[in-house]
């Protein structure tokens, strides 16, 4: 019995690292701002199609109106956590989680339970479901909390208002940009917060983000996440827990770190976005033969406590955290290198971004519409996500997704699970090429010279399609083809000036 008991509390230790896809899909993707009718149609045609483990959503609670231009960030400041938001009501929302898990693609909800709306929100019933609220008087008679549910009187600063990110007090007890902090402390606000995720996992979603962990304290996330049902054994087996992965910003420097919040489930490694993106533009004299080591070698978090991406609906506007070297759809070629390479890698739990095209417009090189919210009609409503006859997104949704590069990327790391980084190779400059074990290849050049090479690929002989400029469809190659020799060398040829500087091979790809 002993043995017995030690693996089921090991079990329930590993819970909630474990993002609950179904095996061999390894991948999430954020589809920020969609509406739950067009999520639910998408995991139904192409995302299970295609491999896809899981959506990230955008938050699902109501949320105050600021304005008749509805701002993004505005799904980011709770009234209450009844289900209805600009991308739907609950019905929708259950249909959505139903329809997704159906086809195997997992739900995690971007859970904003840090705070509320900001303290200047005023009074009234401008709120996504019409809730009465008081921003004043800390009045949400919809949840209910009251003045008490909040940390005004615990804050040390004369604003009530972080002043100072070297000071962790300040950073999980005052506001942060205004939004009014709650007392978590408190087991009446825990069991608020655990009830409305709760209702979540009853309805069927998988796990959560948690929004703005940083400012909370370690043992009060616990304390809520602890209150947690298993999920729902219509589409998850007995005992099975919400993956958590956690939103902290920690680049260094600052005495709050992600290592803090490794007991309550993974966290968002920000310094993979940042570091990508200087070695992929070659900033400060980076070369991606310096990848050689990435990973924990490069000082981010234990790769089974990581969710990494490219780029995230914050920092993407020059919010968050990265600066300007993150890469997004904006810098489309080396985009789609940055997110090649993160897809074929090990490290991590990887996340895609699904944007939407807002009209940026840069003064003294700040973006003053970096607030613009999702693609709209003139009565407010979030406009539907088209789709054009060529696969891409219409209405101004981006769709990153849907790029063959990335999506046929998605599926190599897919078909490579398991296996090792293998037979890495570099110039010394930013020609780089590795392996996954005897299961797929990848190689890049961002030199600016043509690269002609042969490299050891590690894969079995044969005639392969590269899956960056094409793919494999009836049994010939839409795009280039790489031939493997029976010692596993192959020919690489790139030029700097392709459309995608990188190719790609995979066993499943295989004439």
């Amino acid at each position: 019995m002993g043995i017995w008991y030690l693996l089921l509390i090991v079990g329930l230790c590993w819970a909630q690292y474990n993002p609950n896809t179904l095996l061999g899909r390894t991948s999430v993707v954020h589809l920020f701002a969609w509406r739950w009718a067009d999520v639910a149609l998408e995991c139904e045609r192409y995302l299970a199609p295609h491999g896809f483990g899981a959506v990230q959503i955008s938050p699902s609670n109501e949320n105050v109106i600021s304005d008749r231009w509805q701002p993004w960030w505005e799904g980011y400041q709770p009234i209450s956590y009844k289900l209805c938001t600009r991308s739907g009501n609950e019905t929708e929302f259950r249909d959505l989680v139903t329809r997704c898990n159906n086809v195997g693609v997992r739900i995690y909800v971007d859970a904003v339970v840090n705070h509320m709306c900001g303290s200047g929100g005023g009074s009234g019933t401008h709120s996504t479901c019409g809730s009465y609220f008081n921003a004043g008087t800390r009045d949400f008679p919809a949840v209910p909390y009251s003045g008490w549910d909040f940390n005004d009187g615990k804050c040390k600063t004369g604003s009530g208002e972080i002043e100072n990110y070297g000071d962790m007090y300040q950073v999980r007890d005052c506001r942060l940009s205004g939004l009014l902090d709650l007392a978590l402390e408190k087991d009446y606000v825990r069991s608020k917060v655990a009830e409305y995720m709760n209702h979540l996992i009853d309805i069927g979603v998988a796990g959560f983000r948690i929004d703005a962990a940083k400012h909370m304290w370690p043992g009060d996330i616990k304390a809520f996440l602890d209150k947690l049902k298993d999920l729902n054994t219509q589409w998850f087996s007995a005992g099975t827990k919400p993956f958590i992965y956690q939103e902290v910003i920690d680049l260094g420097g600052e005495p709050i770190t992600g290592s803090q919040y490794f007991g309550n489930g993974r966290v968002t490694e920000f310094k993979y976005g940042a570091k990508l993106g200087t070695v992929i533009r070659k900033w400060n004299g980076e070369k991606m033969a310096y990848l050689k080591n990435w990973g924990e070698g490069w000082g981010f978090v234990p790769s089974d406590r990581a969710l990494v991406f490219v780029d995230n609906h914050d920092n993407q506007r020059g919010h968050g955290a990265g600066g300007a070297s993150i890469l997004t759809f904006w810098d489309a070629r080396l985009y789609k290198m940055a997110v090649g390479f993160m897809l074929a890698h090990p490290y991590g739990f990887t996340r895609v971004m699904s944007s939407f095209r807002w009209p940026r417009y840069f003064v003294d090189g700040q973006d003053v519409n970096d607030w613009v919210g999702p693609p709209s009609n003139s009565d407010g409503s979030t406009k539907p996500v088209t789709i054009n006859a060529d696969t891409t997104c219409g209405n101004d949704w981006v769709c990153e997704h849907r790029w063959r590069q990335i999506r046929n990327m998605v599926i190599f790391r897919n078909v490579v699970d398991g296996q090792p980084f293998s037979n890495w190779w570099d110039n010394g400059s930013n020609q780089v090429a590795f392996g996954r074990g005897n299961k797929g290849f990848i190689v890049f050049n961002n030199d600016d010279w043509a690269m002609d090479v042969n490299l050891q690929t590690g894969l079995p002989a044969g005639t392969y399609c590269d899956v960056i400029s094409g793919e494999k469809e009836d049994n010939r190659c839409t795009g280039s083809q790489v031939y493997v020799s029976g010692d596993g060398m192959a020919n690489f040829q790139i030029s700097n000036h392709a459309e995608d500087p990188f190719m790609a091979i995979h066993v499943n790809a295989k004439l």
